[in-house]
């Protein structure tokens, strides 16, 4: 069997049930038929997504050893060694709408979501294993203490909602954490009716300091050197939905602007 590598994050899925339920998870919005997997470790997803006829399945993995095993228990799949995070995904899904799957290595998970957004025109969903923690994060609504930075990226182009919980017993080794599984369906937004520069600068700066209120959090963010207007000048950060974040990012100019 593949060995788990801390450095890789591995934490391999036991539970036939558990990896099963999470491939029937992909429910085709957007239609696509692509579907990457990231980081398929010793195959327990891979093998009810191969089931899935309805599917063009491409896995990525990073872990050498871990893709030697693959391509002898599976050598019909067509796999891709290497890091998701630096592969040019235009190249590799043929420029075709596509959706991400995976029990994704907690040490990157944040860092895949950032990528999915990069590409927000063309991957549709994403059905993933985090962390709970950062799962909750994803998932938050406004006023939660959890809700932050990636909360308002994710929810700007994406519909998200938890599927269910994972328990440390599930995993090869166990986590010290518990793991929830998330699916994020592209929304109907094609573009902010901000500039979306602003819009990032401006979430990212409210919430690095997120017990002030806006207009402390936000002093010297450009066009809005006079204060934050009302009705969000005494509010924290997490008290604001994307929508308030688009109206208070068309009220700031981009910087260098006139």
């Amino acid at each position: 069997m593949v060995r788990p590598k801390k450095h890789f994050g591995q934490h391999f899925l036991k539970e036939e049930g558990i990896a099963q339920r999470i491939a029937s998870s992909l429910t085709g919005h957007g239609g696509y038929t692509r579907v990457l997997e990231i980081g398929p470790g010793t195959g327990a997803l891979t093998r009810h997504l191969l089931q899935r006829h309805d599917l063009d399945l491409t896995a990525i993995e990073l872990d050498a050893e871990a893709a030697t095993y693959l391509r002898s228990e599976h050598p019909d799949l067509h796999l891709v060694e290497g890091d998701f995070l630096k592969l040019d995904l235009r190249a590799l899904t043929h420029d075709e709408p596509f959706a991400v799957i995976g029990n994704f290595p907690y040490n990157i998970s944040t860092q895949i979501v950032f990528r999915v957004l990069e590409h927000r025109d063309r991957c549709t969903e994403v059905v993933g294993m985090f962390q709970k923690e950062v799962a909750d994060r994803l998932c938050a609504p406004p006023g939660s203490r959890t809700y932050g930075i990636t909360s308002v990226l994710a929810q700007a182009w994406y519909d998200l909602e938890s599927l269910f919980h994972v328990e440390p017993g599930s995993f090869i080794p166990p986590p010290k954490v518990r793991s929830s599984v998330i699916r994020m369906r592209r929304n109907g937004v094609q573009q902010l009716p901000c500039d979306e520069k602003v819009f990032t600068a401006l979430v990212k700066m409210a919430f690095n300091q997120r017990r002030k209120t806006l207009n402390n959090a936000l002093k010297g963010f450009p066009g809005l050197e006079g204060g934050v207007p009302e009705p969000w000048r005494g509010l924290r950060a997490e008290r604001l939905s994307v929508a308030d974040f688009t109206q208070l990012a068309l009220a700031a100019r981009p910087a260098g602007s006139s």
